[in-house]
This record gives structure tokens, C-alpha cells and sequence, in this order.
């Protein structure tokens, strides 16, 4: 018997899948949540689960994901465990009648992302993929000033994301066989945004990747071309400095952003290390003509992506979970296709 969906509650129920950092980010950012609140926390040791539920204020734990999925008084999960996990329990918690926010990326194939939407649609509950940047505020002004035409019709994008591993020897990163890799686990940021740019994938790409003994890429660029003859350049690695950065190109003007996952107002100070993004504009074709600063407000993109997901489940809006189902299905099929493009040396079409 298929069990019917948890009924949502105000505020949002959320249990989470796994006690990695990354969790422990996402429950002390969305505790200060009137939307959404985290009530649970699953380990597969009790001890683990126990001590971070005391640690984060949580107030109940489980020794095991089956039995948090079996909690009647949790609506959604939040699944933060090591990529190569994603699909396994996001189907099992849908089929459970939870709804699902899963890290990024989604699957580590476009058939996983795409048995993970049919499994949410054939119980009834909602998925979405999270990544914390597209909920911020500044992300919203950059679309709105697409929208407007302010830069006219994009024609090309250059968006980067890297960053150094500490301490690379045991981390899953390294570990092809759980989705380890710089593109899954920074390129997936930057692909993203190019998505959301351009609204749509790419027709075919052309990857080079620098590769580690224990067979992940440490680093990796990439074009992607578009049916329109628009291009974009996408580049990640995990042996650089911190970076962030998109340049959008149009007919009329540009738009540079950092596209944070997690900003605050003032450059220091900020308890969790936060600071302001950049999102600047320059209206025109010349370049004598300065950018403007864009102005927007900010905060934690796990508090963000919280609540906008707690706000389409009480608003039943399946509309807008299509449209975010839609671009993770094409980033899904594109990763694919770089990943391919990489490892054989030639350009690849996107399936």
C-alpha cells in the first residue's frame, strides 16, 4: 500500500537524512525559520544521530533513515548525504509520502534524476534540488533584470567555482565511487546558473578535464553550445583558491555576479563568516558606461531554500516544482554529456 503524502504543516516538519557539516549548516541556519523547522535528524549510529540532535537543538533522532521516513510527524527531508546516496533515498523517502529538498547535484546520471521525479510524481509529494544560491534575493534581481532586457539577448556566459581540499587524502571528493569529482561537486554550481540563464540545455560540449590517480577530476572547463549560436564557458576545479564568479554577456550590456550560497550585509563581522555578493550591471554596449551595484537583500541560502520549499508545498504549487524538475533533468543530461566529453576527448551531444 502506498502511503499518502504527510500532510504539510505550518511550519514545514523537516527531517534530515545524515550528520555531515553540511547539515549541521543547514539546521542552525534554518532554526531562526518561522516557515520551516527541523524536527528530527537520522544517523546509522544511534550514538551520532543522538549527539546531533543535542548539539543543534533537534528533538528527536533515529538510528536509522528508515526509521525517520517512518515518523508520521515529519513532512519533508532535507538529503545531504555524499552524492552517490541521492537517489536511493530520495525515491525511498517519496515513496515514504515525504516531500524531498536534495543537495546538489541531483543524481549522479540523467537516469537517477529522472527515476527520482517519477517516484515523487507516483506518490504525490514534491522534489526539489538545492542549491542554496537560487533562492538568495540577488538571484531573483539578476533574473528580473534579464526579464527586462536590461543587457538584451544573452549571448554568452563564463561561470567558475573552485576551491582547495584541506585535506584531500579520505574525503569522499576523492572517491569516484560516490559521485567524488570537481564537476559533480563544484561544476554542478556554475552549470546551474548557466541554466538558469539560458532556460534551456545546451545542444553539445566540448570538456577538458585534469585527472587525480584515484580517477576523479580535480579540475575541469568546458563550452557548451546552443541551438542559437549563444555559447557558454564553464569552469571548476578543486585545487584553487576560493572562487565564484559569472560574467553574462548580452546585445545591450552585462551582468557580473558571485552568485553566494550564503551572504550577509556588511564585508566582516559576520558570526559564520558571510559576506555580501556581487551583482553588477552595466546597461549599454561601451565601455565607458559603469557598472551599477545591485543592491539586494540576504542571509542564509539554507534558510531561503527552506522556506521557499515549504511555501510551493503549502501553495500546492506543482506548477513551479515542474519548472525546477525541468532544469535539473537538462543540468542532469549535460553533466553526462561533459562527463563524457572529458573522458573521451571529443565534443558530445546532450541527450
Amino acid at each position: 500500500m502506498t502511503p499518502t503524502p504527510t500532510r504539510a504543516t505550518s511550519p514545514l516538519r523537516i527531517g534530515i537524512l545524515g550528520c555531515a557539516n553540511i547539515a549541521k549548516q543547514f539546521s542552525r541556519d534554518v532554526a531562526p525559520s518561522q516557515q520551516a523547522r527541523v524536527v528530527a535528524v537520522a544517523s546509522r549510529s544511534p550514538d551520532t544521530a543522538a549527539a546531533f540532535a543535542v548539539a543543534q537543538g533537534i528533538g528527536r533522532h533515529y538510528g536509522s533513515y528508515e526509521a525517520l521516513l517512518s515518523d508520521d510527524e515529519i513532512d519533508a527531508v532535507y538529503v545531504p548525504l555524499p552524492n552517490s546516496l541521492h537517489a536511493e533515498w530520495a525515491i525511498k523517502a517519496a515513496e515514504a509520502g515525504k516531500h524531498v529538498l536534495c543537495e546538489k547535484p541531483l543524481a549522479l546520471r540523467r537516469d537517477e534524476a529522472g527515476a527520482m521525479f517519477d517516484a515523487a510524481k507516483r506518490h504525490g509529494v514534491m522534489l526539489l534540488e538545492a542549491f542554496p544560491y537560487y533562492f538568495q534575493p540577488q538571484t531573483g534581481a539578476m533574473l528580473d533584470l534579464l526579464r527586462q532586457g536590461a543587457i538584451g539577448r544573452v549571448r554568452s556566459i563564463q561561470a567558475s567555482f573552485g576551491f582547495t581540499l584541506s585535506s584531500p587524502q579520505g574525503n569522499i571528493r576523492m572517491n569516484p565511487e560516490l559521485g567524488g569529482g570537481a564537476l559533480l561537486d563544484a561544476g554542478s554550481y556554475p552549470l546551474s546558473l548557466i541554466r538558469l540563464v539560458m532556460g534551456c540545455a545546451p545542444q553539445r560540449v566540448q570538456a577538458d578535464a585534469s585527472w587525480d590517480e584515484s580517477g576523479v577530476d580535480m579540475s575541469l572547463a568546458a563550452t557548451l553550445y546552443y541551438a542559437d549560436g549563444a555559447r557558454a564557458q564553464l569552469s571548476c576545479a578543486m585545487d584553487t583558491a576560493n572562487h565564484r564568479l559569472a560574467h553574462i554577456v548580452g546585445t545591450q550590456g552585462s551582468i557580473t555576479t558571485e552568485f553566494l550560497n550564503h551572504t550577509s550585509v556588511n564585508a566582516g563581522g559576520h558570526p559564520f563568516g558571510y559576506l555580501p555578493s556581487q551583482l553588477r550591471v552595466r546597461r549599454g554596449t561601451p565601455l565607458a558606461i559603469p557598472f551599477e551595484d545591485i543592491r539586494c537583500g540576504a542571509g542564509s541560502g539554507f534558510r531561503f531554500a527552506a522556506e521557499a520549499f515549504a511555501k510551493v508545498i503549502a501553495e500546492r504549487d506543482f506548477d513551479a516544482i515542474e519548472r525546477a524538475a525541468k532544469a535539473s533533468l537538462d543540468n542532469a543530461a549535460t553533466l553526462d554529456a561533459i562527463a563524457q566529453s572529458a573522458k573521451e576527448r571529443r565534443a558530445c551531444n546532450v541527450q
